[in-house]
């Protein structure tokens, strides 16, 4: 064989390779598995983690982490999120898939565009790309995730939406604390004060990035569990937010769980939490 042809070959050897490296590993439609890959939808990239039960026809619970700052930190907050879920979730049969969002480096809520990339891909693609045919889709988030999931409601109908401790409520709140020396400096304000100024500069910026402005045109019932022994920056906002939303005259029905004796992860360490969010997904 002339050097060219042994070139040639090597370089045909190299590309398929390469492509297989590349291609994700096809799972049985019907088998259980746990993976991670990434997907993209409308030109946005993000990872998610599959955990699948047996089986073709599948509910899914799709859910978002709290915040963790480094990037190099969101696959295992994806991964301890979907555990928690799935610790407390009743139903065996229905698959869990967790969104590992970005945070560094983005303004905080510009993350957005990467969580509905893993809703709409599991909408509109679970199907084509995993042979599976999906029912009924559940939002649940943590925290930022909780935040996240209640953002989304606003946006894209589901069967349900379970929010945890959402937060930041009110970012002009927060990023005023910082700015006054009251609290620890932290990225996410940082940022926004690179970019908008302080608080009393350019209010609305921060406003329009907080929670509590996002109480109207909700698609979809929610469920909110709020721990009352929570951090008093969430708990100052609370009662706001919960009188914005009971002022709402186009949302679908909502649901406040407080819970007296239980923190920021009450969603997960109450009883009484995990029955009425048991309920809430077999009721729907």
């Amino acid at each position: 064989m002339s050097f060219s042809g042994i070139t040639i070959t090597l370089g045909l050897l190299l590309l398929c390779t390469l492509q297989s490296w590349a291609t994700p590993v096809v799972q049985n439609p019907s088998s259980a598995y746990r993976i991670t890959r990434n997907i993209t939808y409308n030109g946005v990239s993000v990872d998610i983690v599959i955990d699948k039960p047996k089986g073709k026809n599948l509910d899914v619970l799709i859910v978002y982490h709290g915040t963790v700052m480094e990037d190099s930190r969101i696959l295992q907050a994806a991964n301890d999120t979907l555990d928690g879920f799935k610790r407390i979730l009743d139903n065996r049969k229905m698959m869990i898939v967790s969104v590992a969002y970005p945070e560094e480096n983005l303004l905080f809520g510009d993350n957005i565009a990467h969580s509905e990339a893993g809703l709409l891909w599991i909408k509109n693609r679970a199907k084509a790309e995993l042979g599976i045919n999906v029912r009924k889709i559940f939002l649940g988030g943590h925290s930022q995730g909780g935040y996240i999931v209640t953002r989304l409601n606003t946006m894209h109908a589901t069967n349900g939406v379970i929010a945890n401790a959402p937060g930041p409520l009110n970012l002009i709140f927060r990023c005023q604390l910082e700015e006054n020396g009251q609290i620890a400096p932290s990225p996410v304000c940082n940022l926004l004060r690179s970019t908008y100024g302080t608080t009393s500069v350019n209010p609305d910026a921060y406003w329009q990035r907080s929670l509590r402005n996002f109480t109207t045109g909700h698609k979809s019932d929610i469920l909110f569990v709020q721990g009352l022994e929570d951090s008093p920056i969430q708990m100052y906002s609370w009662p706001d937010f919960k009188n914005d939303f009971s002022q709402c005259s186009n949302c679908s029905p909502f649901q406040f769980l407080d819970l007296a004796g239980y923190g920021h992860n009450a969603l997960f360490n109450s009883p009484e939490a995990r029955n009425v969010f048991n309920q809430f997904i077999t009721s729907r």
